[in-house]
């Protein structure tokens, strides 16, 4: 059953007994499906949205516990996340195999996603992706596993001018987006429920990376990684830029490895976006890699 609501824009479907908000358009195939990072919202991606949909078939959805979407107890294990997916793309009709888009931890629910129906899948476009290797790839200080929160961490309260700065940053990072979308995306990102997402989708990254180690091979289809190795003011809130550079320059040597690993992939850095705002500040450059898999895939441009 599908649920017209005009708040943003989009549609509320029902899903495995939830309430999903998506944004399906255009037509052709394949399908390009975006799964957004941690805390990040299908709108997000909406001028990637815009270009892709112009030439086939676009998804963005919010994962539930995001967005608009019905909210549900964070984190959520691998399965539940894919599991979700597949049968969203199911009550919409959006035929099989899909051109995969995941930034950060939506990367890890792509590639989730392909080991466990790796029939359903035509192409991964990886932004800035989490992967199961990060780890060897990073100094001491930065790996993921001594510092991982444990699952019942709390985030603590954010000042008043924390939550500012935020809003003015993502403004400036939606600057071409219409109006209408950029501020109820810019006031959905700042409600006290949403807020913290980011925090809380991240508190079970180990069990995450476990599924991936031990989930089984990746089909073998066409693969691009797309990194951005620039730094935002609201990164600089929370650490410095060196342990950023040496971040960068770590996940850099990873998405090498690993494109150099696979025939069909390839790695393309973006140096004018940061990790954050590469779908919002670069749709030209996503929407590109995404079209260029798609002749790699066999559908050619219209």
């Amino acid at each position: 059953m599908r649920i017209v609501e005009s708040v943003p824009i989009g549609e509320f479907v029902e899903v495995l007994d939830r309430r999903l908000w998506c944004l399906p358009s255009g037509t052709s195939r394949p399908a390009v499906v975006f799964l957004p990072g941690a805390g990040s919202f299908g709108l997000d991606f909406f001028l990637v949205h815009k270009r892709v949909s112009a030439r086939t078939t676009s998804l963005l959805y919010d994962r539930a516990g995001t967005g608009w979407s019905a909210d549900v107890n964070l984190p959520r294990s691998t399965d539940s996340v894919t599991d979700e997916l597949r049968a969203l793309l199911q009550v919409l009709g959006i035929p099989k195999p899909y051109l995969l888009v995941g930034h950060s931890l939506g990367g890890a629910y792509a590639q989730r996603f392909a080991q466990r129906f790796p029939d359903e899948v035509a192409g991964l476009l990886l932004l800035d992706p989490l992967h199961e290797d990060w780890d060897d790839y990073q100094p001491e200080h930065l790996k993921i596993a001594p510092v991982a929160p444990a699952e019942d961490a709390q985030l603590p309260d954010l000042p008043p001018q924390i939550l500012d700065q935020l809003q003015t940053i993502l403004r400036q990072a939606m600057n071409g987006f219409p109006d209408d979308v950029r501020e109820a995306a810019v006031a959905r990102h700042a409600t006290p429920d949403r807020i913290p997402t980011g925090f809380r989708e991240g508190l079970n990254v180990l069990a995450v990376l476990d599924d991936l180690r031990t989930g089984g091979q990746r089909p073998n289809v066409p693969v691009t990684i797309l990194s951005a190795t620039g730094i935002d003011s609201q990164q600089l809130m929370f650490t410095t830029e060196d342990q950023l550079r040496e971040q960068i320059h770590g996940s850099e040597r990873l998405y090498d490895a690993l494109t150099a690993q696979l025939p069909r992939s390839e790695h393309r850095t973006i140096t004018d976006a940061s990790h954050a705002t590469l779908p919002m500040v670069r749709p030209d450059a996503v929407a590109d890699a995404a079209f260029d898999l798609m002749d790699r895939i066999g559908l050619k441009r219209t």
